[in-house]
């Protein structure tokens, strides 16, 4: 194995983007209504935990419940509820001072029929270890403080409050662009990883000098023991990240955005190079500079930097960060090199057990009862920033009541591209080498858009979210072995390419007559 490298700030964001995985919000529908004639009302959209407590699905079948205010007192006690009683209202506290399954508790002894907590930042449904409040019936929703003061200074303050939770269409087109998103990366970076296995094969058989050697640089090889160093590196993150959220998730942002500015850099310069007009230079301490690569690094600069500023701008800051993202894939797919398929089964075989850990096994061992993967992926509840190492793709509603809501949206880690990814990219350079006509390159991405059309059928089917590499690994390894078996290459493929014989290569002048390389 060759000499080991830092891993530069885009493995550190991988890292990241192996912990998150699909999932979607609980968002319901709170209608208030006020005095007057006609009778004022408005939608408001709340978050619920439907594992909880069911709502109705239709505002006629909905009950007309009071609405009461104590968000002046903590209602941590039995004392805090007022001399009049809350029976049969819908009260109303904030967030903080005790738990709020305890002030739920307080409020079904007082006889409510439901308790809305009013938050700053509520994005995500409730979660808490419910076992220990088993006796507590009544409904728990989250509203953000925003829309209560609206609430307040529109319909004032004898109000009366409907809470439904209306059905979504059978098809989530979100799962369509996310889809296309993830095959489009994996697939182009597979491919660009082999173009430049080509680009470096045609520079040794022609001549070994500076150019072979600096193309040889845009690799960065994970062989075995890197690889289990990597998911170590993992573990340990992710653990610190959940006890040491609210600072270490601005040192991931800023990570974020110097790997995501430097990645559409390097993907934009690609094409740029293609481009033959345009190429006037300025010459900086002896070194030629394309002017329009200045610019070029101008405008990935300001993209990170207008995200980072807008980044919880729910209307359109996604965008960017999906544009980002997609360069960021692309970027690390083609950069980091796993060097045979035996690097290839320890990476995704233990990043697989590491995700199925994280999401199903530490419910088990967190005091709430939450995996430590969907509270990242979520963000700690009441926290605000969320980790930005997903493609995000917001759900439009615009035609339907749950337009209230703030675009709830599906999400789907980095990790769960990337890592597959590796895996195509080396069977890309291995079609490269031995001549095998993209066999095992298209197999592998056929896989890959398998296993991702998978995890959306269980995903509609367990309505709830799917670590995707539980079902990714299994399609993209299992085709990759079969595809090597059945053309008798497995021992090739398992072991890789010697690339220090590379020297000894003479005929790859061309992809139409690639170089076979030796066992």
């Amino acid at each position: 194995m060759g000499p080991q490298r830092r891993l530069p700030p885009a493995a550190t964001v991988l890292l990241w983007g192996v912990v998150l995985r699909l999932t979607a919000a609980q968002e319901a529908i709170l209608h208030a209504s006020g005095n007057g004639t006609p009778l004022p009302s408005k939608d408001y959209c709340m978050l619920y935990n439907p594992h909880w407590t069911a709502l109705p699905s239709t505002l006629d079948n909905a009950t007309s419940i009071s609405l009461m205010n104590l968000t002046s007192t903590p209602l941590c006690n039995l004392s805090d509820i007022p001399p009049g009683g809350v029976n049969n209202k819908a009260v109303v506290v904030h967030w903080g001072t005790c738990h709020f399954l305890e002030k739920a508790r307080i409020a079904q002894t007082g006889g409510a029929e439901a308790l809305l907590v009013v938050n700053n930042s509520v994005l995500f449904p409730p979660s808490g270890n419910r076992s220990e409040f088993h006796d507590v019936k009544i409904l728990i929703a989250f509203i953000s403080h925003k829309d209560f003061q609206d609430m307040k200074q529109t319909l004032g303050n004898n109000i009366t409050v409907k809470m439904y939770s209306p059905s979504w269409p059978n098809f989530d087109y979100t799962m369509v662009v996310i889809f296309v998103i993830a095959v489009f990366t994996v697939a182009l970076g597979g491919y660009w990883s082999g173009q430049i296995e080509l680009e470096n094969l045609q520079a040794a058989a022609n001549t070994n000098n500076r150019e072979m050697k600096k193309k040889k640089e845009e690799y960065l090889t994970f062989g075995p023991l890197t690889v289990v160093i990597f998911v170590v590196i993992c573990c340990i993150m992710i653990v610190l990240l959940y006890f040491f959220y609210k600072w270490l998730v601005y040192v991931m942002i800023g990570i974020f955005c110097i790997a995501s500015a430097m990645s559409l850099y390097n993907c934009l310069a690609a094409l740029i190079h293609k481009i033959p007009w345009g190429q006037c230079t300025i010459t900086c301490h002896g070194k030629s500079i394309e002017v329009r690569l200045i610019f070029l690094s101008g405008l990935c600069i300001a993209i990170a930097v207008v995200w980072a500023v807008f980044r919880n701008e729910d209307r359109w800051a996604w965008i960017l960060q999906d544009i980002l993202g997609i360069a960021f894939c692309l970027n690390l797919i083609k950069t980091l090199r796993l060097p045979n398929f035996k690097s290839c089964v320890i990476l995704l075989g233990l990043l697989l057990l590491y995700d199925v850990f994280f999401v199903f096994i530490t419910p088990f061992i967190t005091k709430n009862g939450e995996s430590i993967m969907v509270e990242l992926a979520a963000g700690p509840f009441g926290n605000n920033e969320k980790l930005p190492v997903v493609i995000r793709v917001p759900k439009l509603i615009c035609f339907s009541v749950m337009s209230v809501c703030l675009m709830p949206v599906s999400i789907l880690g980095f990790g769960d591209i990337i890592v597959p990814g590796l895996l195509v990219a080396y069977c890309r350079r291995f079609d490269v080498l031995t001549g095998s006509s993209s066999v095992y390159y298209v197999s592998s991405t056929i896989a890959y858009a398998v296993g991702m059309i998978l995890t959306f059928v269980v995903l509609v089917l367990m309505k709830q979210g799917q670590p995707a590499l539980l079902y990714l690994v299994p399609c993209t390894l299992i085709t990759a072995s079969v595809v090597a078996w059945r053309r008798k290459e497995m021992r090739k493929f398992w072991k890789g390419n010697n690339y220090q014989m590379m020297d000894h290569l003479d005929d790859a002048t061309s992809e139409e007559h690639p170089v076979t390389a030796n066992e």
